[in-house]
């Protein structure tokens, strides 16, 4: 991959499509296609096929696809599962067809068993049963990692797959419904500082830990296994720290300023007790995360403020 290639990074509006982009742009690459604008919609076949068939793409960033936070996967089940079952089937289809020269598929890590050893190897995958509250958005995650195995092992093709840490970031989803964890809260936090609320209800008990990464620092470890990664088993894509929502939610209330109380609701689910990635293999290929967990909260912070007031 040459700064001339032809790249097209799939989900150019997700948080953590932006984020390659933003990389791309920065390190230099020159020839990126299907931007935001001009992507074609990735659950029409014939759309995808005609794009594919137009731009030619060498190598593809599959970052696309609907995700959400708890309350979205117990509500919209069918829809998350079907919207990433289509889109895997039309990008990876498409890029095997028109010749793709290396396409990187990016899973969850909700394709891990609620209850595997932590932290979660790649040997855990498909070794237990799913954690129920997203399990059919992991099922169509775990669908896009066989698939691209199954174009390696029948038509040789180079399609890898990184398993991403739990993504944050500029250009995240801050809505009531559809946010992840941290955007959720700054959220709250920021409405209850403003309103003079003195209590902040945050869903379960907060010990469950997650692996966090910032968008930006995703999209280069994308960008590094783009260059260096070729095997046919997937590879996790963290920092290799975590925090537990407790200490997360404390951060956040630092980073806001919110001076009131934060009470968690037990009687909410949880989600899976422990889930950190196992990126030791990231690691050991020498690549490193740049941004500190608090300065990615405040970058993150400062995104959602833009959002209210563009100007400011």
């Amino acid at each position: 991959m040459d700064k001339n290639s032809r790249i097209y990074v799939a989900g150019g509006r997700t948080l953590i499509g932006a984020a390659i982009l933003r990389q791309l742009e920065g390190q230099g690459y020159v020839n990126l296609v299907g931007k935001p604008g001009a992507e074609p919609d990735l659950i029409d076949p014939v759309a995808v096929a005609d794009f594919f068939a137009r731009q030619a793409p060498e190598y593809v960033f599959m970052a696309a696809g609907k995700s959400g936070g708890i309350e979205s996967n117990r509500k919209y089940p069918a829809d998350l599962m079907l919207d990433n079952l289509l889109v895997a089937c039309n990008v990876i289809h498409n890029a095997h067809v028109c010749g793709v020269k290396k396409l990187l598929y990016l899973a969850s890590s909700c394709s891990y068993p609620k209850h595997c050893p932590q932290p979660m190897r790649i040997e855990s995958l498909l070794s237990g049963p799913l954690e129920p509250t997203n399990e059919a958005y992991a099922v169509a995650k775990i669908a896009g990692i066989k698939l691209c195995q199954a174009y390696r092992r029948q038509y040789r093709k180079n399609f890898i797959v990184g398993i991403p840490a739990n993504a944050f970031g500029p250009g995240d989803d801050f809505s009531s419904d559809n946010s992840h964890v941290i955007a959720a809260l700054i959220r709250k936090m920021y409405e209850a500082k403003m309103a003079g609320i003195t209590t902040v209800e945050i869903w379960g008990s907060g010990a469950p830990r997650r692996d966090f990464i910032f968008a930006d620092d995703l999209a280069d470890a994308c960008l590094f296994v783009m260059r260096e990664y070729n095997d046919d088993q997937p590879i996790n894509l963290g920092g290799g720290t975590d925090f537990s929502i407790a200490e997360l939610a404390d951060l956040i209330k630092q980073v806001v300023g919110y001076e009131g109380r934060l009470h968690f609701d037990s009687g909410r689910p949880d989600g899976m007790p422990l889930k950190t990635l196992d990126s030791a293999p990231l690691l050991a290929m020498v690549w490193r995360p740049k941004t500190s967990i608090r300065a990615g909260l405040i970058a993150t912070f400062n995104a959602f403020l833009r959002t209210i007031d563009p100007s400011g």
